[in-house]
């Protein structure tokens, strides 16, 4: 039953591919399953290196007990603007979170960014974060710096002198950029090393090699995100062509980015 929820089998295949080291899609696609309930079960539940399929059930029954109360204390299911339905608004918000937390992000980071994209305004106070997350101002604040330090969010003041909490269409630019340019610490390591080691040894030269992957891999990463940095700025729902292939229409000379070498 693709639409239902995980049974107590399933989890315990879902278990066996992990220790088989299988991709989240491979099983999914092996129970027929969205690969979104997989990575969001796994993630949910200890990771893929702790997932046990009997605690993974134990705790799901508990939540589906619990859900009914702590909704309604925490106003998780509230009215929407654009008449969104609120409980697949607020599935959504879990499977996006544990999609972030998928690429690295502690948990707390990811609640926090998710709250923050799935807010129309794309800006929230901590007051805000506090009372849709229900967590602490502690848990806020420290989330919110580990998100600045990876210029995934910025702070601006509003009219009452508040800090808001902004996602706007630069950032994952931005953030894409400095990911781009962090390997740079890494390519001058590697090229000290050939010095030390000397030109034309084994070693160097695995350096060197490593250094000339690091720096094709960043050039080639900065230079897509110049040129698609526009699609951040569309207004339009462009399709998945459109976003596959920024600015195709464009001669070089005016798409962003293309006088670079």
């Amino acid at each position: 039953m693709p639409g239902g929820r995980l049974t107590q089998q399933e989890r315990q295949q879902i278990a066996l591919g992990l220790a088989d080291s299988l991709a989240y899609a491979e099983i999914a696609r092996r129970l027929d399953r969205p690969t979104s309930t997989i990575t969001r079960e796994v993630m949910r539940n200890g990771g893929p290196t702790a997932y046990r399929a009997d605690l993974a059930h134990r705790a799901t029954e508990r939540r589906a007990h619990r859900r009914p109360a702590s909704s309604r204390a925490s106003g998780a299911v509230t009215p929407q603007s654009y008449g969104r339905d609120p409980e697949a608004v607020a599935e959504y918000e879990e499977t996006f979170t544990t999609t972030l937390m998928a690429t690295g992000l502690p948990k707390m980071m990811a609640r926090v960014l998710t709250c923050l994209y799935i807010s129309d305004a794309g800006s929230l106070t901590a007051s805000d974060l506090v009372q849709r997350l229900q967590v602490s101002p502690a848990s806020v604040s420290k989330a919110i710096t580990f998100l600045e330090g990876q210029s995934l969010v910025r702070r601006e003041r509003d009219e009452r002198r508040r800090d808001r909490y902004v996602v706007d269409d630069d950032l994952f630019y931005q953030a894409t950029i400095a990911s781009a340019r962090s390997n740079d610490q890494l390519v001058r390591a590697a090229r000290e090393g050939v010095a030390v080691l000397g030109p034309h040894t084994p070693a160097a030269n695995r350096l060197e090699n490593v250094a000339r992957f690091l720096d094709f891999i960043s050039e080639s990463i900065i230079r897509a995100a110049e040129q698609g940095r526009e699609v951040l700025h569309s207004t339009s729902g462009p399709t998945s062509a459109d976003t596959g292939r920024p600015g195709q229409d464009r001669s070089p000379s005016n798409a962003p980015g293309g006088t670079r070498s």
